[in-house]
């Protein structure tokens, strides 16, 4: 019998890319999924319109705001275990929407927090992003590299990152922070890099891109999704912040090239000024220490780079029609 099998719990931001699949693992697991989605007039819950029918329907798809304290506390009614995973997530968008980001990554996370809180739940699992370090000033990064807020999304989930810390500290709440690195994989948007670059080369001669250079760590979303399972469940690691990445980079135009050979068609590569973030706010590093992820979670990567981009690719070429191609979205 899976562990999850009859738990109460609760997803935020369940209709992006990797909520939706941790939902999916969930309810495939058993446990009674509760889907926060942010309410639109047409009545979407994103991504999770790709989940399977026999899934989709046993879910209970609860929509708001994070921004709205009473919205939160109805979705945390009741359940055991709360995975924060609602953001605005774009860098470029931040950039043009500072306030929107601020106020719902960081407030966001306080209602959530004072929810939880008031629920007595058993655990929260966190979501961090390993932008809150900034360009890395050693490698590999371990928890204990210094955060730097390079663009407003970062500085919304540093200030995210230390509510979280500040709850367990004064108010002893069981809240455990997961920093994924670079996720990628099925159902991601073309507003990340990965997904850009396989919808240009399946689809023309030029793959259009910002840095060549910079450097991430790239960890499939199965992967991703096991680590925050893990958080949920591993014992004494409340207070806690733990990487979630392969410790493994790689510059995002060799990450082109090998996209290409897998697609197998000739397509050449340009970089764009309009791409490009501001320069002090570029990101020129990422590369995780998952150290702390083995030791405390039980946690390792299981997908390759060329394993997970196999899947990722595969998946994009059924579902083109999911996406503007070489349209740059933010």
């Amino acid at each position: 019998m899976s562990e999850w099998n009859g738990r109460r719990v609760l997803v935020t931001g369940a209709g992006g890319f990797i909520g939706s699949q941790l939902t999916e693992a969930l309810a495939r697991g058993g446990a009674n999924v509760r889907a926060f989605v942010r309410y639109n007039s047409r009545g979407d819950s994103g991504l999770l319109r790709q989940l399977p029918p026999e899934i989709a329907r046993e879910l209970d798809v609860v929509a708001g705001d994070l921004r709205d304290p009473a919205a939160v506390a109805g979705a945390v009614a009741g359940v055991e275990i709360v995975f924060h995973l609602g953001a605005i997530i774009s860098i470029p968008y931040s950039y043009k929407h500072p306030y929107e980001t601020a106020e719902t990554n960081f407030m966001g996370t306080l209602n959530v927090l004072e929810a939880c809180r008031a629920q007595g739940v058993a655990r929260l699992v966190h979501t961090s992003t390993s932008e809150v370090y900034g360009t890395a000033q050693f490698t590999p990064m371990d928890e204990s590299h210094p955060l730097q807020g390079q663009s407003p999304y970062s500085a919304s989930k540093i200030g995210a990152d230390k509510l979280v810390e500040s709850y367990y500290r004064a108010f002893n709440l069981p809240a455990v922070t997961v920093r994924p690195f670079n996720t990628y994989g099925p159902r991601q948007s073309a507003r990340a890099v990965i997904p850009t670059i396989i919808t240009q080369a399946l689809t023309g001669d030029c793959i259009r891109l910002g840095n060549l250079t910079a450097r991430r760590d790239f960890t499939y979303v199965g992967d991703t999704v096991s680590g925050f399972l893990r958080a949920a469940v591993a014992p004494d690691v409340a207070g806690q912040e733990v990487n979630l990445g392969t410790g493994q980079d790689i510059a995002i135009g060799e990450l082109a090239e090998r996209i290409i050979a897998r697609v197998g068609r000739p397509v050449t590569i340009a970089a764009e000024s309009e791409r490009l973030r501001p320069e002090k706010s570029e990101v020129m590093r990422l590369l995780s220490d998952n150290g702390l992820a083995r030791r405390a979670l039980g946690w390792e990567p299981l997908y390759s780079l060329d394993e997970g981009l196999g899947e990722t690719i595969a998946w994009i070429a059924g579902h083109l029609d999911f996406y503007r191609v070489g349209r740059y979205e933010i």
